[in-house]
């Protein structure tokens, strides 16, 4: 396995201009928003999701494997940035709101992981919703409901079908 951000520098290296290069940033992007969603589905949240704490394997699959932040979905409390109340509070660089120790703020994750403009291309298409407080809260509601999420470790193409008698 190679630590996703190493695979993507190897990438830029290659430069994003060759085919193979941008197909391989692109599909380790998908399938890095891809581990991330699965991980909700498992009421799990991933806590640091900086592109170190995940791989890729010989395969492309992308895994999480940092388990020490991790946390329940269902004990964190998805909140948005307030919006400022005078300059002041907008131009601090520091934290001006109260934040309690499960407060996540998801539109603060983009700045962490999308410092390079194709990558932030590829991830806002396919997976901009992990930076909105509703995708958040709307799984953790379901999971609170009693709904189990069906995870499918395989594409679609490499799964078994069964054929209807």
């Amino acid at each position: 396995m190679i630590p996703l951000n190493i695979y993507l520098q190897e990438t830029f290296d290659m430069g994003l201009s060759d085919p193979r290069a941008h197909q391989q940033m692109e599909r380790s992007v998908i399938e890095y928003g891809n581990a991330i969603k699965d991980l909700v589905a498992a009421n799990i949240f991933p806590g640091d999701m900086l592109w170190k704490n995940f791989g890729v394997t010989r395969n492309g699959k992308v895994v999480f494997y940092d388990y020490d932040e991790i946390e329940y979905l269902t004990d964190c409390n998805f909140r948005r940035v307030p919006t400022p109340r005078n300059e002041e509070e907008e131009m601090s660089g520091e934290v001006w709101y109260s934040v309690g120790p499960h407060d996540v703020f998801p539109e603060t994750f983009g700045p962490f992981l999308l410092g390079n403009d194709a990558v932030r291309a590829v991830f806002m298409q396919h997976h901009g919703d992990l930076l909105d407080v509703a995708f958040w809260q709307s799984h953790k509601e379901r999971i609170q409901a009693g709904h189990v999420y069906d995870v499918f470790p395989y594409d679609p193409e490499r799964r078994f079908h069964h054929a209807a008698h």
